[in-house]
C-alpha cells in the first residue's frame, strides 16, 4: 500500500477481511499451535505462535507499511523489541553511541544488561554534531543509537546527518521513534537502518496494552532480529497484537490532536511566572526547532517543563493537576504528569543523564486543550511565590 496516504495505510495495512465470514476486522487467533496437514504440511506456513502467529503478522505488516519498512518485529514491550535489535548488532568489544539524556530504561539495559557481557557504551549530546563526531570510532563503533524527540528533555537530533556519519565508520543507525510515531517522523526514509518503539505508547494509544516493535529495510538484519525473536521468545501475544492494531487505525486524528494541545499549552506556559523553561520543539526558541520543523510533519504531544522553586515545587505540582493524571507512561489518549527524575528516569540518577529536580513531564492526551489548560494554570497557582 506504498502509493496510499498514512491514514489509509494504518487503516488497510494487514487488515484483510476474514476470508470464511466477511468479517471486516480479523480475528483475534487466540491459539498456542496449529494443526499440519500431514508432516510439514503448514497452513500459511504456521506451526507454533512463538514462531508465527496471524494477529501478530498483521500487526507487522500494518507497522512495516506506516514506517515505509519492508521488515516490521512485534515484541512483548519496547525493551524487549530494543534488546532483541541489540543483541543482533552487538557482540563483546561492540562500541555503542547513545544520547546522553535517552530513556532511562534504554540506559539501563545496555549499561547494566549488556556492557557486562563486554559492550562499551558511550553517551553524548546527540543534538551536537561535532561532538557525536568524536566519539565515533571508524571500525568500533558498531551502533549509533538516536532518540529523538529525547526523553524527557526534547532534544532534536538531526537523523539524516547524523545517518550519514553513523554509515561512514560502518555502524548500524538506529532511532527510537516513540516520541513522534510514524504518523510524524519517518526515519527510514531519513536513512537510518532500524526504527524502534514502545508500541505501549502512541500506538496502541489507549493505554491498555503494552508492546515493542523493530522496523528495519536491511534484510539481513531483519532476518538476525526475526530468529532472535523465535529464539528468544519476547514475542507479543495475539491479544495484545490485536489491541496495537486496534489503536493504530486512529493514530493519524490522534497524533494531529496531540501535537495542537500540545503546542498551546506550551506557548500559554511558556510566558506563565511559576514557569521557568517549556522544553517543546513546537517553540520558534527551542534549539532544535528547525530541524523538527524540517523532519518532522507535527511536533508532537510530549513536553517538559522546568519549575520555578526546584524539586518541591515541582512534586507539589504534579501532585496538585486533576485532569492531568500522575503515573508513569505516555502517548495515551488521555493526560498525563510525571516527575522523571524519581518515576520514568530514577535508574539514571547519579550519571549523565540524571534528569534536573525542577523538570515535570507532560504527555497531552486528547482533551479539550481549554480544559487542560486551566488545570495546570490551577495546580501552578498552587505553588508558593
Amino acid at each position: 500500500m506504498t502509493h496510499h496516504h498514512f491514514d489509509t495505510r494504518a487503516l488497510h495495512a494487514g487488515q484483510e477481511f476474514d476470508p470464511t465470514t466477511g468479517a471486516i476486522v480479523p480475528p483475534v487467533y487466540l491459539t498456542s499451535t496449529f494443526v499440519q496437514d500431514g508432516v510439514g504440511g503448514l497452513r500459511g506456513g504456521y506451526e507454533y505462535a512463538r514462531a508465527g502467529n496471524p494477529t501478530r503478522t498483521s500487526l507487522q505488516e500494518q507497522l512495516a507499511a506506516l514506517e515505509g519498512g519492508s521488515r516490521a518485529l512485534s515484541f512483548a514491550s519496547g525493551l524487549a523489541a530494543e534488546d532483541a535489535l541489540l543483541r543482533a548488532t552487538l557482540s563483546p568489544g561492540s562500541h555503542i553511541v547513545m544520547g546522553n539524556d535517552v530513556y532511562g530504561g534504554t540506559h539501563r539495559l545496555v549499561n547494566r544488561v549488556h556492557v557486562p557481557w563486554g559492550v562499551e557504551l558511550e553517551t553524548v549530546d546527540m543534538s551536537d554534531v561535532d561532538a557525536v563526531r568524536r566519539v565515533i570510532r571508524p571500525g568500533k563503533t558498531d551502533v549509533l543509537w538516536i532518540e529523538t524527540p529525547s526523553n524527557p528533555l526534547m532534544k532534536i537530533t538531526d537523523i539524516a546527518t547524523l545517518a550519514a556519519i553513523g554509515h561512514e565508520v560502518g555502524a548500524t543507525v538506529v532511532v527510537d521513534n516513540t516520541f513522534a510515531s510514524p504518523a510524524l517522523q519517518q526515519p527510514l526514509s531519513l536513512g537510518a537502518d532500524a526504527v524502534v518503539h514502545s508500541t505501549t505508547k502512541y500506538l496502541g494509544g489507549h493505554t491498555d496494552v503494552v508492546g515493542g516493535a523493530v522496523v528495519t529495510n536491511d534484510e539481513e538484519l531483519g532476518e538476525q532480529i526475526a530468529f532472535l525473536q523465535f529464539a528468544v521468545g519476547a514475542i507479543s501475544g495475539p491479544l495484545d497484537a490485536w489491541l496495537t492494531t486496534r489503536g493504530i487505525k486512529t493514530l493519524g486524528v490522534r497524533m494531529r490532536q496531540h501535537s495542537a494541545n500540545a503546542q498551546v499549552i506550551a506557548e500559554r506556559l511558556a510566558a506563565h511566572p511559576a514557569v521557568r523553561h517549556v522544553y517543546y520543539p513546537g517553540l520558534v526558541d527551542h534549539p532544535g526547532h528547525e530541524i523538527a520543523a524540517r523532519q518532522m510533519s507535527g511536533f508532537g504531544g510530549m513536553l517538559s517543563l522546568a519549575i520555578e522553586g526546584g524539586a518541591e515545587a515541582a512534586r507539589r505540582f504534579v501532585e496538585s493537576t486533576e485532569v492531568f493524571q500522575l503515573a508513569e507512561s505516555l502517548g495515551g489518549v488521555e493526560s498525563l504528569i510525571g516527575y522523571p527524575s524519581e518515576m520514568t528516569h530514577a535508574s539514571v540518577r547519579g550519571t549523565e543523564l540524571e534528569v534536573p529536580a525542577d523538570v515535570v513531564r507532560l504527555s497531552v492526551g486528547i482533551e479539550h486543550v481549554d480544559d487542560l489548560v486551566a488545570d495546570l494554570e490551577q495546580a501552578l497557582e498552587r505553588l508558593p511565590r
